[in-house]
């Protein structure tokens, strides 16, 4: 009908389809006492969610199978360049509204966990109202920046250097250099959410001591 659809929505679409078979094939029969493909499976999912509770804490677990998107999404879009595809994560639209997710989610955790009022008194320091601008972008432009440097290497790789360079400079540029990108981006934004917890942390732990003292005195 004669509206644009870039090459990054589509190979969004691809990822999406193959994330979806893969999770149907891998949990389709799961059993009490794990074997094969289900050991993998588990073994990951048990690392990441170690990962981002150990950021998090227990009081923070509910956000975590967002933050599992998160990294297992862009990982993947970062690497399928492997298999001839431009990666989604180089066109800057598509990082900027990953970064914009990962704020709002930020800012609907801080809601959460402290209530409205708090975090409209929050932006009466400045450095919290900069915040709102400094973190996306950082986000966005850092994930853009290093999955496009990474992609135009590897294509200056392929086109100037024969035989099997290439393979062996994709290992790092395209596996790698992706999935470490990944692992900032989503390691990041647990990272600002983990502040707004801590923070609430630090208060009650103060409290506690205050009350503490007055009643010893």
């Amino acid at each position: 009908g004669g509206i644009p659809v870039p090459d990054s929505c589509v190979v969004t679409w691809i990822i999406i389809a193959i994330l979806v078979l893969l999770s149907i094939i891998l949990t389709r029969k799961l059993k009490k006492v794990p074997t094969g493909s289900q050991c993998i499976l588990e073994a990951f999912m048990d690392f990441l969610d170690n990962f981002f509770t150990g950021i998090l804490g227990q009081k923070g677990k509910k956000y975590v199978p967002i933050l599992e998107t998160f990294i297992i999404y862009i990982g993947f879009a970062n690497i399928i360049g492997v298999f001839g595809f431009v990666p989604p994560t180089t066109d800057i639209n598509v990082t900027a509204a990953l970064a914009g997710m990962a704020i709002i989610l930020v800012q609907a955790s801080f809601i959460i966990e402290k209530g409205p009022i708090k975090w409209l008194k929050s932006f009466l320091n400045p450095i919290n109202l900069l915040d709102l601008v400094t973190r996306p972008l950082s986000l966005c432009m850092r994930l853009f920046g290093n999955v496009l440097g990474a992609f135009v290497v590897m294509e200056l790789i392929k086109h100037l250097i024969p035989g099997g360079i290439p393979v062996i400079a994709s290992g790092y540029f395209d596996l790698f250099d992706g999935l470490l990108q990944a692992y900032v981006f989503a390691f990041l934004t647990s990272l600002y959410m983990a502040e707004a917890l801590e923070e609430e942390e630090k208060h009650e732990k103060k409290a506690k001591k205050r009350v503490q003292l007055h009643g010893g005195k």
